[in-house]
């Protein structure tokens, strides 16, 4: 009766992993899908001029999305050839895999939270200070070395010169809403008191003392605010909005894979089932 019982269950176990695996199938194709967003964000930030200068995270990201589709075809592979050692290989990799994603998805969080902008008395765009972001974050930008060749590449754009194509009155300046980058680097501070000739040509200013990039400012095409410390915060806040966007796309991708994990856990202990019954039948079973 005892063996009966047993054979029966397993039976039952049996009728359930064949049920199971129909769903697997379709759901080891969505786990190879799922590795192509997160290698699309990161070649999407590399492509970014802004990314692209400071250099951030793009690579660690398409790097992590390649891993995901290596370890996804092997789940693909080792379910298909019933090969054994492939399935346990793809429950510790993409374990681990997950993990490193999860670290991501919070560091990025973590060093993006910070860096609001704030509006200025009468103007509708947004100002930067650099001591808002996060050090992290700030380190990458205040190197010398790094910023002059950030500065070269900048100051080459159009960015500033197509803002005097675009306003001609102060008053329709002032109720722009120019970008973080525009706004950080190809004007003065509004606390300096400067008074308006064209969006990247102020003079008289009245207040030198209110802020270092007082004095860094110049009409000069080629300088403009390039050296301010609200060039470098531009830079963040642009960067900030771009990342906040790939944090959102990784976070719905994670939640996903761990999903795809758990039914890939489930179905690896499907499998097993499978074995001990087929040992079973043949009488190898104790």
């Amino acid at each position: 009766m005892k063996d009966l019982y047993t054979l029966r269950s397993l039976a039952g176990s049996l009728q359930n992993m064949a049920l199971s695996n129909n769903v697997i199938r379709p759901i080891n194709l969505v786990a190879i899908l799922l590795s192509i967003p997160v290698i699309g964000a990161g070649i999407w930030l590399a492509t970014e001029a802004d990314n692209s200068c400071v250099k951030l995270l793009q690579w660690p990201v398409i790097i992590l999305g390649i891993l995901i589709l290596v370890v996804a075809l092997a789940r693909f592979i080792g379910g298909f050839w019933r090969i054994h050692w492939l399935l346990i290989l793809y429950l510790v990799a993409m374990l681990i895999l997950i993990i490193l994603l999860a670290c991501l998805v919070v560091f990025i969080y973590m060093v993006m939270i910070k860096g609001s902008g704030y509006l200025a008395p009468s103007r509708a765009y947004l100002e930067y200070r650099l001591d808002d972001f996060s050090g992290w974050l700030c380190r990458r930008v205040r190197s010398p070395y790094k910023w002059d060749r950030i500065k070269s590449y900048l100051s080459s754009t159009q960015m500033c010169p197509e803002l005097n194509q675009s306003y001609r009155m102060a008053q329709d300046f002032f109720n722009a809403h120019i970008t973080p980058l525009q706004s950080g680097c190809c004007k003065p501070p509004t606390e300096c008191g400067y008074t308006f000739v064209n969006p990247t040509y102020w003079i008289s200013p009245i207040n030198n003392a209110a802020d270092m990039d007082c004095l860094q400012w110049s009409n000069d095409q080629m300088q403009l605010c390039y050296n301010c410390d609200s060039c470098k915060a531009g830079l963040l806040a642009n960067l900030k909005k771009e990342w906040r966007r790939v944090d959102i796309i990784l976070l719905v991708i994670l939640v996903a894979l761990i999903w795809v994990y758990l039914i890939g856990c489930c179905a690896f202990r499907n499998a097993k089932t499978e074995d001990l019954f087929r040992k079973y039948k043949q009488g190898t079973y104790t």
